[in-house]
């Protein structure tokens, strides 16, 4: 059977002489694993677009056991982030997290949006590489069963304090007359980076990007908003170290 998609490949692994297996984060056929040909007699030796960070236009054959992919139309590579090592390593990081965090059963489309506006900015420049780590942390884990109560504080029900407080194991607020006393795992976020991670959690996708934190307000968000990924991964990534010893 084939069928046509959209998809980003967020892994690759070469397979001896014969080609490549990449994992795909795809527009309506959820994240699938599929073979790419080493393809003869051309100056490229496998398909246009199904390289790492590769968004294309796929035709893909569905075997018995496996995909392959028979035509790839590349509808973009992100290239600038190939001339900066930090902005690649947080793409690869970003692509790492997709891949633990997804289930190939799961509806993609949303994620696959979240990956291509987040590589878009990143390669363009157009956002901080911190309020986007930050963004596509804590939407993608929101999207997948981790989303957060960050209404207000889970005890006494406050909306907002001078500070207030993220615990992460739990995924919630408590404020700074609830938390006193309590050595629980979490960070601090004071007022603007609490609408910030607000935003990123409850705002309609086409609202997600549309917002900006400097200064002190968002290091505490990206602190945050890492320390939460941490605790549902249950390790540190590869990538976000690589990109931590790089950025």
């Amino acid at each position: 059977m084939k069928f046509q998609t959209q998809g980003l490949v967020i892994r690759e692994k070469a397979v001896g002489e014969r080609g490549w297996f990449v994992t795909l984060l795809t527009r309506d056929a959820g994240l699938i694993q599929a073979f790419v040909n080493r393809t003869r007699g051309k100056r490229e030796n496998r398909l246009p677009g199904t390289d790492l960070l590769g968004y294309s236009r796929l035709d893909i054959y569905k075997g018995r056991d496996k995909y392959i992919i028979s035509r790839a139309e590349p509808l973009g590579k992100f290239y600038g982030l190939r001339r900066d090592l930090g902005g690649m390593a947080l793409a690869m990081y970003f692509c790492q997290l997709a891949g633990d965090l997804l289930v190939s059963s799961e509806d993609t489309g949303e994620a696959l949006r979240l990956m291509l506006n987040a590589l878009y900015f990143l390669d363009e420049g157009k956002r901080s590489p911190k309020l986007l780590k930050a963004i596509v942390e804590m939407r993608l884990l929101a999207d997948t069963g981790y989303l957060p109560d960050l209404v207000a504080c889970s005890e006494c029900g406050a909306g907002e304090a001078e500070r207030m407080y993220f615990r992460v194991g739990e995924g919630q607020l408590r404020c700074g007359n609830c938390q006193a006393g309590d050595a629980g795992a979490s960070a601090v976020l004071t007022p603007h980076a609490l609408r910030g991670m607000r935003h990123i959690v409850y705002a309609e996708f086409e609202r997600v990007f549309g917002f900006n934190v400097t200064g002190s307000a968002l290091e505490e968000l990206s602190a945050a908003a890492e320390a939460y990924a941490l605790y549902v991964l249950g390790e540190m990534p590869e990538a976000l170290a690589f990109y931590h010893s790089v950025s």
